[in-house]
């Protein structure tokens, strides 16, 4: 039995199976795609017959202005816009959550028609009959709905009403793990761009190969060609020794996470025909998830590390951590970069002996004796984890 037979709900709602389906359908598949929430929008206006229709998407706060979506027809024409959600204006506050209201039931007809809301928005755009409904979901607080109607068009009815029920619970999930979604990617951005800020590039493989997704600082390694490269979607090492090796550690790090026995190599090194210092790269296979292919099932993560990178540490985060000055911190970091006194000295346009009294400094504000020992802190410490600079 149907949980809205209880209410009756289904029944009075009378909706269409088909277009209800539809509408289904479109919203959990927005849940994966972002641009599918347009067409929700637009078969639910349809389903009203509303002129308007508007979905707080993402509440604002301090930190993000949050997103409103608004469809409508204009003129005949379907029209979508986006908006920051921090910007919107309204008469009704502190509605009861999940509760399907009209304006009618909040207000008398001549205060609604006196707000400065209906005078300065809602007749320019032909606006008069209201339904709104503040959807609670966990995590993302109370993203507003709210369904429009011209003054010449018939009131919203009970059998609206039990509409904008019906399809609630659905709305409500739907914006739940799509908010959750894009809170996990956006964590999963924050933490690929740390790694990227420590030299490390990260790439993502499916089971047959196929690179599938990588962080800034692998898509600028694959760019050069130096030692790992794309070929028809595919990751190889550019001698063929190598790529034997890395095909052998793609390999075996799926059979070793199928069999649960752990790889007996998981590391290789990826000679450079640059000449440069060789990449070192080590696999892990992670276990199924929403990846963006084959999903469901593990795919391989490879993290490749270029020894001869510059380093990424921030100039101000050193100087905040260790009390340096302008001069000593860009001595510090061009040291870290591998760089010799004397090559730093020259490059700086500094006397040698000055060099060396800059060092001392350095020395003794990091509570170090040795050039390797500073190069160790900088680069164990958090400053390449600073954003900017």
């Amino acid at each position: 039995m149907s949980v809205y037979d209880d209410k009756g709900l289904f029944q009075m709602a009378d909706m269409d199976l088909a277009h209800h389906d539809r509408i289904l359908r479109l919203l959990y598949a927005a849940v994966l795609d972002s641009r599918k929430w347009v067409e929700v929008l637009h078969e639910m206006r349809a389903l009203f017959a509303a002129n308007f229709l508007t979905l707080i998407l993402r509440e604002g706060t301090a930190d993000d202005a949050g997103l409103l979506i608004w469809v409508g027809n204009i003129a005949g024409e379907d029209v979508v816009r986006f908006a920051p959600s921090s910007q919107v204006a309204t008469p009704v506050t502190n509605l009861l959550a999940d509760h399907v209201y009209t304006i009618a039931d909040l207000m008398e007809v001549s205060a609604w028609r006196g707000s400065s809301y209906f005078q300065h928005w809602c007749v320019p755009h032909d606006i008069f009959h209201v339904m709104l409904v503040d959807i609670s979901t966990a995590g993302a607080g109370r993203l507003p709905l709210r369904i429009t109607r011209r003054e010449t068009e018939p009131a919203f009815s009970a059998q609206d009403r039990a509409r904008c029920q019906v399809l609630l619970p659905h709305l409500r999930q739907a914006l739940q793990m799509h908010n959750e979604r894009q809170r996990q990617e956006s964590l999963g951005g924050l933490f690929s761009s740390a790694i990227g800020r420590l030299s490390v590039g990260v790439i993502v493989l499916d089971a047959r190969g196929r690179v599938f997704d990588q962080n800034l600082m692998a898509a600028q390694m694959l760019a050069s060609g130096d030692g790992l490269k794309l070929v028809s979607g595919g990751l190889e090492a550019f001698y063929p020794s190598d790529n034997r090796a890395l095909q052998n550690l793609i390999r075996g790090a799926f059979a070793h996470h199928a069999s649960g026995v752990p790889a007996l190599v998981d590391a290789v090194s990826i000679a450079r025909p640059s000449g440069q210092l060789s990449l070192g790269v080590v696999a892990e296979v992670v276990p199924p998830g929403d990846h963006a292919s084959d999903r469901g099932k593990p795919v391989a993560v490879l993290y490749v590390r270029d020894p001869s990178s510059p380093t990424l540490a921030s100039a101000g985060a050193i100087r905040q951590l260790f009390n340096l000055t302008p001069t000593e911190t860009a001595l510090a970091l061009k040291l870290a970069d591998g760089a010799s006194l004397e090559e730093v000295a020259e490059e700086l346009n500094i006397r040698r002996n000055t060099a060396r009294a800059h060092l001392r400094a350095i020395f003794s504000k990091t509570g170090v004796r040795r050039q390797t020992e500073l190069v160790r802190i900088l680069l164990n410490s958090v400053a390449p984890l600073r954003v900017g600079d």
